[in-house]
């Protein structure tokens, strides 16, 4: 069902940010393997941070909800995972279906893994040739595609692995094996991703070294056989769905909203850095911290915002923005380029396409590159008007409805369900911030 999300004049409100999703999945797959029971607050409640916590109990481990955003996790231990009795679905989660293969590839078990239409569709060979140099085995077809059944192996061998692709999604599911591999397991990035699996298996009480050699590689290890020890441990809040609201606030005519309770990390601080290049003024202030992040509350206004070429070191730490980025180049005077974000063409759908497409129908001029995207702002409030197909992408689909609040004519999306995966919230929110969005066409 088509939902339009209509022009207001005045976007104000304080909001809370959700929990941040690549925290949640790493908190209960670490916590559904540790020694005693964890607890957990401020857990996001997303449709595929649900899923992960479905798979781990269907290996074994105890996950309990206990109030809102609140969970209790009590792991396996020494008794280890052990084989599902049935498939382990994770419906849209490439986050969740990859880090959770690291994980069993270290058990001798045997697991089959199917996802939606959309997960079906992305590349997993990226995870599966490390875990098989490591002693994994698996039915994927050449394509590496979901579904299919792996076995893992209680006698891995840690393996030293430069990933071709800068992911984060690589390199924990390759440390995630690590963790039950005999010997060292090293990974070396070219460049640095999000650090959410270092600083939580230190959290559980595990070693990881972390340094930077010749030509600022990085690199991370991690000595096989570590045992995890429960925890007690805020989950942060997310900066990939604060950006939505942060960008709302600055297009809007009349903006002011306050996001509290922000993780502030390096890996992660992306958009926003580059938001205050194109003339963003973000307020920001310290908070204290959860689960080992810096948090901060940060605070947009209306802004005029210039376009940009966007630094390549910045894209790493900006993968999952750059839909809410086309929306603020359209509303930005002069031309936005992004560059060397080729892994944007296998997200939950293609991402440079589905952008393009997104501002195209809503009378922006843009077009693709083959490892971006070029914008052609309009010095102000975009025409609107499109309807934008989302393709199951939950970031097309908030993007598409953010500009919406701010362009010429109402914009429309053909499907919100995605949205759930992540930002169960988003709706509510946006609503309590002034803005219009409701069910129909306009």
């Amino acid at each position: 069902m088509v939902w339009t999300s209509r022009p207001v004049s005045r976007l104000h409100g304080v909001l809370r940010a959700p929990g941040d999703k690549s925290c949640s999945h790493r908190a209960l797959i670490m916590g559904g393997i540790a020694h005693g029971t964890s607890h957990f607050t401020g857990l996001l409640e997303g449709d595929d941070v649900l899923r992960t916590g479905a798979a781990m109990q269907a290996l074994g481990a105890t996950v309990t909800r206990t109030g809102a955003g609140q969970w209790e996790v009590t792991g396996t231990g020494a008794r280890g995972l052990t084989s599902p009795a049935a498939a382990l679905d994770f419906g849209n989660s490439g986050t969740g279906s990859r880090l959770m293969m690291g994980l069993m590839a270290g058990y001798a078990l045997t697991a089959e893994l199917c996802g939606d239409a959309s997960l079906s569709a992305r590349p997993m060979n990226r995870i599966l040739t490390p875990l098989r140099q490591m002693g994994l085995t698996d039915t994927a077809e050449p394509h590496g595609r979901l579904p299919f059944r792996l076995t893992g192996s209680a006698a891995l061998q840690a393996i030293t692995y430069a990933p071709p692709q800068a992911s984060a999604q690589i390199k924990s599911a390759v440390m995630l094996a690590g963790l039950n591999a005999h010997g060292t397991t090293i990974v070396e990035e070219a460049k640095p991703t999000r650090d959410h699996t270092e600083r939580m298996l230190r959290g559980f009480g595990a070693e990881v070294g972390v340094s930077r050699g010749a030509g600022q590689v990085r690199t991370i290890s991690l000595l096989g056989g570590q045992k995890l020890s429960a925890i007690e441990a805020a989950i942060p809040g997310d900066p990939s769905s604060a950006a939505f609201l942060i960008a709302a606030g600055l297009i809007s005519p009349d903006g002011n909203v306050l996001v509290e309770g922000v993780m502030s990390n390096p890996t992660r601080s992306g958009f926003y850095d580059l938001a205050e290049l194109m003339g963003a003024r973000l307020g920001a202030e310290d908070t204290g911290d959860a689960a080992g992040e810096r948090l901060i509350d940060i605070q947009s206004g209306s802004a005029s915002l210039i376009g940009r070429n966007v630094p390549e070191r910045l894209v790493p730490s900006m993968i999952d923005e750059f839909p809410i980025l086309g929306v603020l180049a359209a509303f930005a005077t002069g031309e936005t380029v992004v560059t060397g974000a080729e892994e944007l063409r296998v997200k939950e759908t293609d991402r440079v396409k589905a952008v393009v497409d997104m501002l195209r129908a809503n009378g922006v001029e843009a077009e693709e590159r083959e490892d971006g995207f070029v914008v052609q702002g309009c010095g102000g409030p975009p025409p609107g008007g499109g309807l934008v197909e989302t393709r199951h992408d939950h970031r097309i689909a908030m993007s598409a409805l953010i500009m919406g609040t701010a362009s010429q004519k109402p914009v429309s999306v053909d499907d919100i369900s995605m949205i759930d995966t992540s930002y169960p919230e988003f709706l509510a929110h946006m609503a309590t911030l002034g803005a219009d969005i409701s069910e129909g066409a306009s």
